[in-house]
Formats: C-alpha cells, sequence, structure tokens
C-alpha cells in the first residue's frame, strides 16, 4: 500500500481531455458514493464499485501518455486537486492519508549528505532505485530506528496525532466531494508496521517471544497516535476508516495467530471500538497482505467490515466470499502479482470477469488491484481492467512507454509477496 500520499487512479479521455462528473468511463446510473453504499450493504449496485492505486512512477508515466499536466489538476479556485485522476476514471472512493503513512515520502530539502533522511517519527530512510521494463523509479527503505536500543522508549515522544497539516487535505476532501463520492481516512501502518519501524522488524518480532511486555508498549505508541488520527477523521465525517497491518506472507501469517491474538487483536478491537462508538454507521476497511485465513473470524467478530486487498495468489476470493460474505465485504482481488503485469488484456478482462461472477456477486466488493499498480505493467492492461469493470470501451489506445511527470497518490511500493513487509 504507499503510504506517504496515498491516492488511487487515472483514466482521462482520450487526448487529456476529462469530465468533472463521476463515472467518466461508464454512464453511471448512480452517485459513486450510492454505489458504494449499495456494494456494502451486500447490495448489487448498477456497477462494481472501483478503487485503484499506483506508485508515483506509474502515474507519471500514465499521465505523460495521455498529455495529462505532470504536476496534477486544479480545482475550479486554483487549488490543487489530488483527487482529478481518480475521479477521471470514475473511481468511487476518494482517499485521504494521515498518520504513519504520511512519512514514506522525504521532504528533499532535508536529505543528509548521504542521501538519507529522518522523519518525524525518528525513522531514517533511503531511496533504493530500480529499473522496470517501462522506467526507473525508486523504493524507500527504513535504515536506522529510533527505539533500536529499548533505553530510548522512556525519552521517544511520537509527533503529534493532531497537528492541523495532517487534516486539511481531508477537510478539502470532504467539504468539496463527500456529497459524491465515498471519503476513506487512511491510518494504515496502524500498529504492528509502524511499531516495527520504531524498532526494528526482527527486533520486534524477538521482542514478541522474549519480552511482550516492552513490545506492548512500542505497539501502544502508533496505536495512541492512529487511534487520535481517526477520532478526528471520524468527527470530520469520513465514511470509511482505512487502517491495517501487514501480518500475511505469501502461504501464511508472519507471526502465529496465537501472538496475533495475544498482541494485536485486543488493540485493534480497541480501536474499532473507539471509532464505531463515535459513528456507529462508520464503516472499518483492514489491510493485510498475503494469507490469513486463520484470523479472518477474529477480524469480523471485532468489527472489521471490508478485508482489503485479498490477494488471489495467497487467498482464494471465491472461498472467502463462500465462507464469510454474508458477515464480510473485500476490497481488491485483482492479481498484481503475475496477471495484471504479466498478463495479457484478455487475460485481465477474464479475471475481471470471474471476480465480478464471484466475489462481487450480489454486492459486497470494492473491486481493484490488490496494491499500487508499478512499472512493470503495461497499460493497456490497466485500461482493460477498467473497462471489463465500468462496461465501457476504452477512450483511446495509450503507448506503453514511459513518459510524463507528476504524481498519482498512490501508495508507496512494497514487495509483491506477502513476505516481510515493507511499509
Amino acid at each position: 500500500m504507499s503510504l506517504s500520499k496515498v491516492k488511487g487512479p487515472f483514466y482521462p479521455a482520450c487526448g487529456g481531455q476529462r469530465s468533472d462528473k463521476a463515472g467518466v468511463i461508464g454512464s453511471a446510473a448512480m452517485k459513486p458514493r450510492d454505489r458504494v453504499r449499495a456494494a456494502l450493504a451486500h447490495q448489487q449496485a448498477d456497477r462494481c464499485p472501483l478503487q485503484v492505486s499506483g506508485t508515483p512512477e506509474f502515474a507519471a508515466r500514465l499521465r505523460g501518455a495521455l498529455g495529462l499536466p505532470a504536476a496534477g489538476g486544479r480545482d475550479d479556485d486554483g487549488a490543487p486537486d489530488p483527487w482529478d485522476l481518480d475521479r477521471a476514471i470514475g473511481a468511487d472512493l476518494l482517499l485521504a492519508p494521515s498518520g504513519w503513512i504520511n512519512a514514506y515520502y522525504a521532504d528533499t530539502r532535508r536529505r543528509e549528505p548521504d542521501g538519507t533522511w529522518r522523519d518525524l517519527w525518528g525513522v531514517r530512510w533511503k531511496d533504493i532505485p530500480y529499473q522496470a521494463r517501462f522506467g526507473p523509479g525508486s523504493y524507500t527503505e527504513m535504515v536506522a530506528h529510533p527505539l533500536a536500543d529499548a533505553a530510548a522508549l522512556d525519552r521517544y515522544q511520537a509527533p503529534d496525532p493532531l497537528r492541523p497539516e495532517l487534516f486539511a487535505e481531508a477537510e478539502r476532501l470532504i467539504r468539496r466531494h463527500k456529497h459524491e463520492y465515498w471519503i476513506v481516512g487512511m491510518t494504515v501502518c496502524t500498529i504492528f508496521e509502524a511499531a516495527w519501524g520504531l524498532r526494528g522488524y526482527e527486533q520486534l518480532l524477538t521482542d514478541f517471544v522474549t519480552d511482550p511486555e516492552l513490545a506492548g508498549h512500542i505497539l501502544d505508541i502508533p496505536l495512541r497516535h492512529h487511534l487520535a488520527t481517526a477520532s478526528r477523521l471520524v468527527d470530520m465525517g469520513v465514511d470509511m476508516i482505512w487502517a491495517g497491518d501487514d501480518v500475511g506472507a505469501q502461504h501464511g501469517m508472519l507471526i502465529s495467530p496465537a501472538t496475533w491474538r495475544r498482541l494485536l487483536k485486543p488493540r485493534l478491537r480497541a480501536f474499532i471500538a473507539t471509532l464505531k462508538g463515535k459513528n456507529p454507521a462508520l464503516t472499518i476497511a483492514y489491510h493485510t497482505d498475503g494469507c490469513v485465513y486463520p484470523i479472518v473470524p477474529d477480524l469480523i467478530e471485532i468489527g472489521v467490515d471490508v478485508l482489503n486487498p485479498v490477494q488471489p495468489q495467497s487467498m482464494d476470493p471465491a472461498r472467502l466470499k463462500r465462507e464469510y460474505g454474508d458477515r464480510l465485504c473485500f476490497w481488491g482481488t485483482i492479481d498484481i502479482q503475475q496477471t495484471l503485469p504479466y498478463g495479457t488484456p484478455e487475460e485481465v478482462r477474464t479475471q475481471v470477469r470471474e471476480r465480478l461472477r464471484t466475489i462481487g456477486a450480489g454486492g459486497g466488493l470494492v473491486i481493484g488491484p490488490t496494491h499500487n499498480v508499478q512499472l512493470d505493467t503495461p497499460l493497456e492492461n490497466v485500461f482493460a481492467m477498467l473497462e471489463a469493470v465500468t462496461g465501457a470501451p476504452m477512450p483511446c489506445t495509450a503507448p506503453t512507454s514511459a513518459g510524463g511527470g507528476g504524481g498519482l497518490r498512490g501508495g508507496g511500493p512494497r514487495p509483491r509477496s506477502g513476505a516481510a513487509p515493507r511499509p
């Protein structure tokens, strides 16, 4: 997932023209927020709701291919519009990130001579460049952790979770678009991922076994922060809080279900109960990559409404629908490990149709890729996915070469497998 600036996607009309109306690529009879509301109530909408995220590099390539402004869109009053791509493709959910995820991309003016930077949590990061078949990019990697020495815990102070700049974008999103779109406040990396960012991944897992009391103190730091942030977002009027931590690997969990139930489940239960106490109608989406079959009933028990992203090479979407579809909704399901980047457009369409026929039957699905679209993905495959979801013909055939600038506010890149997660 991304996570510094997270936002979904793209799909403007040919030649860079776009409409400000929802459902550009499908003459939608329903407003996006009504479409999402119906799907989450296990009702069949006019079409399946859609949400897509991409890396900044993929967004730049897409903008260049379609002739869109590299710097992004503008509102009618001239202010930056981070959601222009989402609205252009007919996406139904608009996202506002707040919390740990805002640390993923640095203010380049604050870099050290060695190229690293320290975020507000005290974590040191660096860029890791890569070359994909459609262009170069970079990942962000943590290289130092402020609580690597447990003695630092007593003097550690997390950033203020209520500083105004964290909510300016959400306020503008709600004010301008809530009448039409489903508004999502993002506080992912809610507990576990932020905690291991503070302590170090291997060290925190060691603490789970050798010093669970210390581990609990560290887990509580991001829990308190994100609960305060999410509470403010709920008060502001978001429709959904998107929480989560990667606890799944490709074919099993990163930690045992028993450890998850002992250390993470009670904290997540308290997080959800507090937010739903503020607004019982609030929807809670929970993100975890990988295979988490053993804890799906637990997630339902503690109040999770939507499971994201349902990686099909880790869990069978149709099985999840059969076993839990009366109590749980799903978000994602389109394979980004093989089909979307390496399949043909027809294979992508076939997978979309299969998802709509199975896990999407009778509602209960927000469809989209199971992670950020990256630079290994042909544009025509993305267009094939969008066409299959909306039922509208593609407005144009886009080239597959890299190009353009600007950013699609998707989550920061992480591994495609469910192996050890990167935030």
